[in-house]
């Protein structure tokens, strides 16, 4: 592999005394996990966090071999990362994609809401601003990876089309609600409990804003 590519760093954990496994998307190749060394120094911790954009320079010299990456970061979501609300929306929605994406297959339009989604996050006045961008970047999930139609409630498969009609906040909770269970069962299927938890976190933090999510 050889990739030059503007990357969005999804997952991070540390691999030996000073380096970390990132894992990357990217428009071209998908989601990639590529060796990172100094990832744990000084300079580079603050590069490597889930949500930040990157400039990635990923090399391998053969196809079973774990890539090496050099990352320049483009945009930091460190600022954000203080705040409990958007915290939890960027921890849930870089969970969810690490784990529910398969290696190396490219997904373009996953990729663009993602970097939409995460712009919002950390754009947006109040989770207003976001809400609808979050259920719609769940629905196309289930959608790229072969699900959609009625799992979540809807007959006619609007969700799914990644345009949901959201009057207000409340209106997005109910349909978060009922996106859980299809999440759940299709994207975080037999992985770690903690995935669904950061979900769960983000939606009670929502739903101090404007009261309990209805599901």
């Amino acid at each position: 592999m050889q990739l030059r590519a503007p990357a969005i760093v999804v997952a991070s954990r540390p691999q030996g005394e000073t380096a970390v496994i990132a894992r990357l998307l990217t428009a071209e190749a998908g989601l990639v996990a590529a060796y990172v060394a100094g990832g744990r120094g000084r300079l580079l911790r603050p590069v490597v966090m889930p949500g930040n954009l990157v400039m990635a320079d990923i090399r391998s010299k053969s196809e079973g071999q774990l890539p090496f990456a050099r990352l320049e970061l483009t945009a930091s979501r460190g600022p954000w990362l203080s705040e409990p609300l958007p915290a939890a929306a960027i921890a849930w929605t870089c969970a969810l994609t690490a784990t529910a994406l398969p290696e190396r297959q490219a997904y373009p339009a996953v990729h663009a809401a993602l970097a939409g989604l995460l712009e919002a996050i950390c754009s947006a006045p109040s989770a207003r601003g976001w809400v609808e961008a979050l259920v719609a970047y769940e629905t196309l999930l289930l959608r790229e990876m072969g699900y959609g139609g009625d799992e979540a409630g809807n007959a006619d498969g609007e969700w799914y089309r990644g345009r949901p009609a959201i009057a207000d906040l409340a209106a997005g909770l109910e349909i978060l609600g009922r996106l859980e269970r299809p999440v759940a069962q299709y994207l975080i299927a037999e992985t770690r409990a903690d995935v669904m938890a950061a979900r769960r976190q983000l939606c009670e933090r929502l739903a101090r804003i404007d009261g309990p999510i209805e599901g």
